[in-house]
């Protein structure tokens, strides 16, 4: 008899994100190789006191350095590839029922640092 696979979506699962990703997969490794904890010192400088709170440096050139090395160019399609990844989003810390930042967000606070301060940043986390 032939099977055939039909969706049974579900209202609510019990699972964690890092259950899905396997332990050898790139971007946890990639997490556990590099510490950008220096990031929140070295932007500090960009940020005011008052008003909304900004995406966070770390998940901000996290994301960039997907897009570098997937060679994605667009922020558009950037968060899309983010989106869809699990592994991204365990690398980013946005859970699956989290919504990304915005492509537009990425392309504010690219301009934000400014082409010089940003490659001396990326070039540190590289």
């Amino acid at each position: 008899m032939q099977g055939r696979k039909t969706i049974n979506s579900k209202i609510m699962y019990q699972i964690m994100l890092s259950d899905l990703v396997p332990k050898d997969n790139f971007y946890r490794q990639l997490d556990t190789a590099i510490d950008l904890s220096f990031l929140y010192r070295e932007t500090k400088k960009y940020y005011g006191i008052e008003g909304h709170a900004s995406i966070d440096p770390l998940v901000f050139f996290k994301i960039i350095l997907v897009g570098y090395l997937n060679n994605i160019n667009s922020d558009r399609k950037l968060m899309e590839y983010c989106s869809d990844s699990l592994a991204v989003r365990l690398f980013v810390q946005y859970d699956i029922d989290e919504e990304l930042p915005w492509h537009s967000t990425i392309s504010r606070t690219r301009q934000l640092y400014g082409e010089e301060v940003f490659l001396t940043l990326f070039k540190k986390v590289l």
